[in-house]
């Protein structure tokens, strides 16, 4: 039972959220779970709310089709971070100058699919 789960405009950057990504990469549900609670990375938060959202849609899928599914059979297939859009703000600089600031945000997409 494949299911997906994207959590859009989080404001964190992409490069940040990947480091957080890449270690739940193909590993099993519940396994991801305890890496990301121990995880001392601010991106853990909405990654584990993207996780969440992925279970959840298995499940709600499933029931949908009249399966059962079971959270410790499911595998993080595939995660992702995509750039979303960038805040452009500036902030004082040295010498009655601007100096620009980029905030940038992330889309996260998670997929999660039992074990074949």
């Amino acid at each position: 039972m494949e299911a997906k789960a994207v959590a859009r405009f989080i404001r964190m950057s992409p490069r940040k959220v990947r480091l957080v990504v890449d270690q739940i990469r193909g590993v099993s549900v519940n396994e991801a779970y305890a890496v990301l609670q121990f995880s001392k990375k601010a991106a853990a938060e909405p990654v584990g709310k993207a996780l969440r959202s992925a279970v959840a849609n298995a499940r709600y899928r499933a029931d949908d089709e009249g399966e059962i599914v079971d959270v410790d059979d499911l595998v993080v297939r595939e995660a992702f971070v995509d750039e979303g859009p960038t805040l452009r703000r500036y902030k004082a600089a040295a010498m009655g100058r601007a100096a620009p600031r980029r905030r940038r945000m992330s889309h996260i997409t998670v997929v999660v699919d039992s074990r074949e």
